[in-house]
């Protein structure tokens, strides 16, 4: 009689969430022709107008200029911090779970638009390197903790290019990873992607890896599938190698999120259209829209800035950038996808990042691991140094390579639990005071209600939210509840409205 045991698996090795192994599904087409296009343009002229007089109230910079509200305060505003500080007085939450935000800061070339440091090519030697400094980051993080493992309510492993490591590489990542981090009760495991290294012999053993370990939803960086534009980008990809990585990640049974940037320089508003209308009709679970950044938000500064100076002609103006944005919307509601989570667009109420849900909507406490990665832990903030020396460095001493921070005073929590939530979804009063021991209902009444006023945002006993009009400029909204030192541009560079964010800053009104 044979007694021996099935050999153990990969899930079963590290206690992962059976959830993460199951596939899904992506929604069915919708049965419908094309949109009239020449009616969607007119329509999204609207915006433009919208634009004018928000611009006038004091809402919008008088230029048009963006300034994404991903972080407050925003990162590059950050004073210096170390681990210690971050860390005193500070305890997990009383389940002791946090989402997890990984970095891997390798590509295979620096693409144009991009403002976070990388190191590029095969760099085999420095990958190593990295990932076992990783590794001891990752340790460091459970000591100062006082956990075995750090348990993840989700994770999200980001770049760079995550998967731009060797398959030996790749396993030896989630190895290490999951030997450190309790998978157990994760909810989801996000991976950013790019398209050359998925498809192939090998793309096909990565895909086959990442399920193994539980991996669920993929952000393919597509970007474009306008073969002109992916050149002027950068990329390393055409859309022919986007379209089968995307086809590849859906019949391997994940979650497929897929990313276009507008308003890059070549765009025009029917190439651009041309781009979303195939978006829509693959098939997958979620398509992002971003605005092109053409001012580094991150610790990089793209070469993007170069190139619109050279060629001033070929960039968008901020009124066609409008146009494009609100008529790719029209073009995602037509084949029935709608925003689920702020630049998101779904078909299903269920297909969305639950990593930027739990970081931006409700804030759960998230650590960061690795070069140029963050951490928000309830009333604070951290960032991992930019730099491979000073990274390496710290963590040989002992030390969390955090070089920048901020802990947030009251008044900052108060501003910091309504801009996250309120750019990406809502404010809803019980997590609003579970995070500031304020009432919604008596903060920023003035300012409240003047966006109100304005038509940008409504409220009842529920949640406090963004109108259509109101998401549209959620980032310029978002702002509105920055502190002076935080607002991205000087006084000057907004009409004196009644929404210019410098007016009506008092907590309580």
């Amino acid at each position: 009689m044979n007694t021996a045991l099935a050999p153990e698996t990969t899930a079963e090795r590290y206690g992962i969430n059976p959830k993460l192994l199951i596939d899904h599904e992506p929604p069915p087409l919708l049965d419908v022709g094309p949109p009239d296009r020449k009616a969607l343009i007119e329509k999204a002229k609207g915006r433009v107008e919208d634009f004018h007089r928000l611009r006038d109230l004091g809402l919008v910079n008088k230029k048009g200029d963006f300034y994404p509200s991903v972080h407050y305060p925003p990162i590059v505003m950050y004073p210096p911090m170390t681990d210690d500080e971050l860390l005193a007085g500070y305890k997990l939450p009383a389940d002791g779970m946090v989402d997890v935000y990984a970095h891997i800061p390798f590509c295979n070339s620096h693409c144009v638009f991009c403002h976070y440091p990388v190191k590029l090519g095969p760099q085999l030697n420095e990958k190593s390197r990295y990932l076992e400094a990783f590794m001891k980051e990752t340790d460091i993080w459970c000591q100062k903790l006082g956990v075995d493992r750090i348990k993840a309510r989700s994770v999200l492993v980001g770049g760079g290019t995550p998967t731009f490591l060797t398959l030996d590489q790749c396993r030896r990542f989630l190895d290490g990873f999951c030997e450190k981090v309790d998978l157990s009760l994760c909810r989801q495991f996000n991976y950013d992607v790019d398209p050359n290294t998925l498809i192939g012999p090998e793309g096909s053993k990565r895909l086959a890896m990442l399920r193994e370990y539980g991996v669920d939803r993929l952000t393919i960086g597509v970007q474009s599938l306008n073969p002109t534009i992916l050149k002027k980008m950068g990329r390393h990809h055409g859309p022919q190698e986007a379209l089968q990585a995307i086809k590849e990640c859906m019949d391997a049974g994940f979650i497929v999120n897929i990313e276009f940037i507008f308003g890059y320089p070549g765009q025009t508003l029917e190439n651009w259209l041309d781009v979303v209308e195939q978006a829509c009709n693959l098939g997958v679970h979620e398509i992002q829209l971003y605005r092109l950044k053409v001012e580094a938000y991150g610790d990089h500064q793209g070469a993007v800035k170069n190139y619109v100076a050279i060629k001033p002609e070929e960039a968008p103006t901020n009124e066609e950038q409008f146009i494009m944005k609100q008529s790719a919307i029209q073009m995602l509601a037509h084949y029935g996808y709608f925003e689920n989570l702020r630049r998101v667009f779904s078909r299903r109420r269920g297909d969305y990042s639950v990593y930027a849900h739990n970081q931006c909507c409700v804030q759960f406490d998230q650590i960061g691991i690795g070069l140029t990665a963050f951490s928000s832990l309830r009333d604070r903030f951290a960032l991992v140094t930019q730099n491979f020396d000073e990274y390496y460095a710290a963590i040989d001493s002992g030390h969390l390579p955090i070089n920048r921070g901020y802990i947030r005073t009251p008044e900052d929590q108060a501003r910091w639990a309504i801009v996250l939530p309120i750019k990406n979804r809502n404010v809803r009063p019980a997590n609003y005071r579970r995070l500031t021991g304020l009432a919604l209902d008596e903060v920023f009444r003035a300012k409240i209600e003047a966006l109100k006023s304005a038509g940008v945002m409504r409220e009842d006993e529920r949640a406090l939210e963004l109108t259509p009009l109101g998401a549209f400029f959620a980032d310029e909204i978002a702002q509105q509840f920055h502190a002076p030192d935080f607002v991205p541009y000087p006084p000057s560079d907004y009409e004196d409205g009644p929404l210019n964010p410098y007016r009506n800053q008092e907590l309580f009104s």
